[in-house]
């Protein structure tokens, strides 16, 4: 059994829009009032006020990490307006996993804007990196003690989300569709035109992370990258030249962009199939995830390596998981693709840890159903139910992968 390093971060993540509850500030909650087929995040699960359990249950399991996000829109609900309120709340956030033993690996975005910068154009604004570097320069007043931040999560999916934004405004396409849910129809048609478009919206994405990078680095002592989602692409020889170029404009211009970070961070469910037109959607399959995906645990290896190589950067896995209603799947799952892992550090690839996505059970972009958590949460009470897979988790992490069991199937693609 490959080694683990002895300081290797075994834990699990959330974003404060999926978990928090009433973000009424930003664009998101603004969005679910108004686009056809997406469901309210409300109250969600509540973790505003209920983080230091949610961090007790982390911990008591044996996890030794929690990444955690900070919501842009709490801090700053009018442009150069800051809450001192909301800064303790997130200080007090960090402490208590401290407090707890537990090492925080803190998000400075997740998808969800303030309504005011949204309204502004968002990324796509020309003052968007100007808006950005004042947010994180006032954020770095409680980064202290945080070994771990995370800029920009996803902003590859990032992209994908404003894509869809402006095609539901334009009427191009008629029900909001999620990024974390697979679609037949409108999602997929706007992934077929992904290489051209992603560049125009990474840009200003890039420039924001350079520029937050850079204040972390002059204010704290922390280790600074973002999250990629990783798409662990593959194609017949034939569509070669497709598939450098869809891997191109999905990941590798962002993981190009990570080089000079400490690190790159890399969440990644299932492999994607590309042909001579594109993304092919996932075939209906009986072992599909409830978010429509491919059964495939060999994925997180493939996508760690590959960021790996384009990066040059060690890797920090920042979410991986699976979307299913069965827990012993989900542990057969996390095993077969911590088998995987391991086989990546064997091959020399620099791993510093496993965050597992999500600790709880949340709003999935638009929509309730597909539950990812290691801990079940009652939408009426909040009340938390640790899943079997929570305790087995924690029982790799004490002993630093040990107990991960080293059989892999071979996957047919």
């Amino acid at each position: 059994m490959t080694e683990f390093p002895d300081d290797f971060l075994w834990g699990a993540s959330t974003a404060p829009h999926q978990i928090e509850g009433n973000n009424v500030n930003s664009d998101w909650w603004a969005r679910e009032g108004q686009m056809p087929g997406m469901e309210f995040s409300g109250d969600a699960d509540d973790s505003y006020h209920r983080y230091v359990e949610d961090i007790a249950l982390l911990a008591d399991a044996g996890l030794t990490a929690y990444r955690f996000g900070i919501e842009w829109a709490r801090i700053e609900p009018r442009q150069g307006q800051f809450s001192r309120a909301e800064l303790a709340h997130y200080r007090r956030m960090i402490a208590a996993c401290l407090e707890a033993g537990v090492i925080p690996v803190v998000t400075l975005n997740h998808f969800s804007l303030p309504l005011w910068f949204a309204t502004e154009g968002g990324w796509r604004s020309p003052d968007a990196v100007e808006r950005f570097s004042a947010y994180v320069e006032k954020v770095t007043e409680i980064l202290d003690r945080v070994e771990w931040v995370v800029t920009i999560n996803e902003p590859n999916m990032m992209a994908m989300i404003t894509m869809m934004t402006e095609a539901m405004r334009s009427g191009d396409a008629a029900q909001w569709q999620s990024p974390t849910v697979e679609g037949e129809s409108d999602r997929e048609r706007i992934a077929a035109a992904l290489p051209v478009p992603t560049l125009d919206y990474a840009q200003p994405m890039i420039a924001a992370h350079h520029a937050a990078r850079d204040i972390i680095r002059a204010r704290t002592s922390a280790k600074v990258g973002w999250s990629i989602a990783n798409g662990a692409f593959y194609a017949n020889p034939e569509h070669a030249a497709k598939l450098a170029e869809v891997r191109y404009a999905y990941e590798d211009v962002y993981l190009e962009a990570s080089r000079g970070d400490d690190f790159v961070g890399v969440q990644s469910y299932s492999t994607q199939r590309v042909d001579e037109n594109g993304l092919v959607p996932h075939p209906e399959h009986p072992d599909n995830t409830m978010v429509g995906t491919a059964y495939r645990p060999d994925s997180l290896a493939i996508a760690v390596g590959h960021a790996a190589a384009v990066s040059g950067l060690p890797i920090l896995v920042t979410e991986n998981g699976i979307a299913t209603a069965d827990d012993t799947r989900r542990i057969a799952f996390t095993s077969e693709a911590l088998a995987h892992l391991a086989g990546a550090l064997e091959d020399g690839v620099e791993v510093r840890g496993y965050l597992h996505w999500s600790l709880l059970d949340n709003y999935e972009w638009g929509h309730w159903g597909p539950t990812f958590g290691l801990i079940a949460v009652d939408r009426e009470t909040f009340v938390r139910t640790p899943k079997p897979s929570l305790a087995w988790l924690g029982d790799v992490a004490r002993s630093n992968g040990a107990a991960i069991t080293r059989t892999t199937t071979e996957v047919q693609v």
